[in-house]
């Protein structure tokens, strides 16, 4: 480095030395927060974190009470079920219909070691539904352990990146792919993880009668539920209510996370929602692998108990009290993470002042919401490039080339644990870096 940075350019090509790491924008999540860890502890000097999409705000205080009040009661020495405690079951079901508008019967709504454990369930049971349809397609950009569980399990997919096929063209593109008569299932998030695009009630609509025609089944990943800002979904049975294909389908699996929502991650608890139909479906292709060719009996009784007989019991008190003060108007989760979107839009404002770019900008003809995550690139430099050189600016971020997007250019930036606090050291950080990076 010829210039002097905020970090210590030994430190950085040190540690970037030593992780043998070829390509930094490669790198996994986790390995991109051990480099950060690193350089943090050996230059003393704390970056503005941007590559965790973790909570940055206390947990909800309902779950904490209810937690500590069903381990004084003595769950932890008692199995719970399989499928859940009864009041998880009956609060999720009701949080379904007063947030989302949808039905789903409290048997259908079954509790997981958080939205990971979730995909890994629901991915174990789409791709062995139809013995000659394996594969899940993809909507790109999405969340990258979802790619590495579907390696580690061996299921096939595909993808490709939404950004350009949005409204009608995003139905002949997934119509591309479903009429190669080989994919079992559609995987997206809604808010979107890492672009933070959302998808319309029409592009919905469209998903949905795919789905139908088609006979797949839906997986979608309701991680940021209620953090579209641009809307105000905080209010229990009253419109607006959170976007779903849940509306439009028939054969789906949602995945609800107590990580962001309820700021609850520590826990690890989240709730997997099976439509009626498909909860109730049989599939006789299931019996290669489960007792029962019933998707309900197999996904409690094959997947999930092979799994982990089950997630832990105190979390379920915890969660079902966040959803029924939730459902009862006493917790105003959306309201909580607001200042997710508050932050957002000063950071960006940073970053686009300092010559920075936005890589996904857009929902349709809508500018895009400001949220848990948003998108940057700098003119003239790769993705690996960038998110190198913003490490000697005590800054750090995820490439979006882990994540499926095609533009390669572009790093995903979460504004979840920055503090503001720290807003004046990030302005100085992207002053200094624009002097040093002038813009032909």
């Amino acid at each position: 480095m010829k210039h002097q940075t905020p970090v210590p350019s030994e430190i950085v090509q040190r540690v970037l030395r030593e992780s043998r790491i070829k390509d930094i924008g490669k790198a996994s999540i986790r390995e991109s927060g051990r480099i950060v860890n690193t350089i943090e502890q050996l230059s003393g000097i704390r970056f503005v974190r941007m590559e965790m999409g973790v909570p940055g705000l206390p947990a909800s205080p309902q779950g904490v009470e209810a937690e500590i009040e069903a381990l004084r009661r003595g769950v932890a020495a008692v199995y719970p079920p399989i499928d859940g405690i009864p009041e998880l079951k009956h609060e999720t079901s009701r949080f379904l219909k007063n947030f989302l508008n949808i039905s789903i019967d409290p048997s259908g709504c079954v509790p997981t070691v958080g939205s990971m454990q979730g995909g890994f369930t629901a991915f174990l049971m789409t791709s062995r539904c139809f013995a000659q349809r394996p594969k899940t397609l993809f909507l790109d950009p999405g969340f990258p352990v979802q790619k590495q569980q579907h390696q580690v399990l061996g299921i096939p997919f595909e993808s490709f990146d939404l950004y350009q096929f949005r409204g009608e063209r995003l139905a002949e593109k997934i119509e591309e792919y479903l009429q190669k008569g080989d994919i079992a299932a559609i995987l997206y998030s809604n808010p979107n993880n890492p672009a933070w695009v959302c998808f319309t009630e029409h592009e919905l609509q469209i998903i949905g009668a795919l789905a139908r025609r088609y006979d797949v089944l839906i997986i979608e990943d309701l991680a940021y539920l209620g953090m579209d800002f641009r809307q105000d979904y905080s209010r229990p049975g009253q419109p607006p209510f959170q976007p779903t294909v849940a509306r439009y389908a028939d054969n789906y699996l949602l995945m609800i996370s107590a990580s962001k929502i309820f700021s609850y991650a520590g826990e690890r608890i989240g709730m997997l929602a099976v439509s009626d139909a498909l909860f109730q479906r049989n599939f006789p292709d299931l019996k290669r692998y489960y007792t029962s060719e019933n998707f309900g009996h197999a996904l409690v009784y094959g997947a999930l108990y092979a799994l982990s007989a089950g997630t832990a019991h105190a979390p379920q008190h915890a969660l079902a009290a966040m959803l029924k003060a939730a459902n009862e108007g006493q917790l105003d989760f959306v309201g909580e993470t607001r200042e997710y979107g508050a932050k957002a839009a000063i950071m960006k404002k940073m970053f686009l002042d300092n010559g920075f770019q936005l890589v996904y900008d857009r929902d349709e003809d809508l500018p895009l919401a400001d949220g848990f995550y948003f998108t940057i690139a700098y003119p003239g430099m790769s993705s690996g490039a960038l998110l190198e050189e913003l490490l000697y600016y005590g800054i750090s971020a995820i490439s979006l080339e882990i994540t499926g997007s095609t533009r390669t250019e572009g790093l995903r930036a979460c504004v979840s644990l920055p503090q503001r606090s720290q807003f004046p050291d990030l302005e100085y950080r992207l002053r200094k870096f624009r002097e040093h990076h002038p813009i032909a």
